[in-house]
């Protein structure tokens, strides 16, 4: 009856919720059992279905074969996109990353000086980044929020907790890209032939501050990236915030993001180009 029955063997305990009110559904435990029938009803209703792996860490995506019946349309529709718009909207992507960057510094009392170097960073994006502004900025941002002693990618909890919240991000972005028949392999500036998902990479760059935030706020003091922060975080990319100047929810900001985006691919049209803003006051 299009419910999702979750069994517990071990406490003879039985859930049923609606598929039609699920959003994303994270499989974090290797003795789940999916049926068949439960993995096509999910792939029909278009649930984002993330499987983790032993370490615990989104590992798989449950991808419909046909996110959409617009997918044939809206893949050539984006093989026609032009490289100079795709160079315009890298560069404007890079630049409201590094804005959102700059709020969450401001939010957190950081020096100023490092503030107005991101800032200068930001109004040096070039077309393409060839002068990689976004990898400079990131290395002052990231030791101006976890200290000099903090390197992306080592394996710790504050890099357990970005890289967690990160794939969550990109499995609800990938989501909402496959919802509306977008192929998430074809990206404006990522482009790895192995990359089933170069297009969410483009568009989770704003939003990754949203992350940052929360690994800074709750995780900075721990030793072990536990259950509890992972639920937390995931309720954390449930929070509002703006877009065209309306405080929504990450969810409806990233559907209007996509829209915003092919629009202004498909007619060039500057005024069309909306990116997100994130107020770390009202999270």
């Amino acid at each position: 009856m299009d419910n999702i029955k979750i069994k517990n063997a071990q406490e003879d305990k039985e859930l049923v919720v609606p598929i039609k009110d699920l959003h994303t559904l994270i499989i974090d435990n290797y003795k789940t059992v999916l049926t068949a029938q439960l993995i096509n009803a999910l792939s029909e209703k278009n649930v984002n279905v993330v499987i983790c792996s032993v370490e615990h860490l989104p590992r798989s995506l449950l991808i419909p074969h046909m996110g959409s019946k617009h997918a044939p349309m809206m893949l050539r529709k984006q093989l026609k996109w032009r490289k100079h718009v795709k160079k315009i909207l890298h560069q404007d992507m890079v630049r409201a990353k590094i804005n959102n960057q700059i709020e969450l510094l401001s939010h957190i009392d950081a020096d100023s000086g490092v503030i107005m170097k991101l800032k200068s960073y930001g109004n040096d994006v070039v077309l393409g980044d060839k002068t990689n502004r976004e990898g400079l900025a990131a290395k002052v941002y990231f030791r101006a929020l976890f200290g000099s002693g903090f390197e992306r990618f080592s394996e710790d909890t504050l890099n357990a907790g970005l890289n967690y919240g990160y794939a969550i991000l990109r499995s609800q972005i990938s989501k909402a890209l496959l919802a509306k028949g977008l192929n998430t392999a074809l990206g404006f500036f990522h482009h790895n032939p192995n990359n089933h998902f170069n297009l969410s990479d483009d568009f989770i760059e704003p939003f990754r501050p949203l992350i940052d935030h929360y690994v800074y706020s709750y995780l900075r003091e721990e030793k072990i990236f536990r259950k509890e922060h992972k639920l937390s975080l995931i309720k954390h990319t449930t929070k509002k915030v703006q877009y065209k100047s309306v405080r929504q929810t990450f969810f409806n900001a990233v559907n209007q993001y996509v829209d915003s985006v092919v629009s202004f691919a498909e007619t060039g049209d500057y005024e069309k180009l909306h990116h997100p803003v994130i107020d770390f006051n009202a999270l």
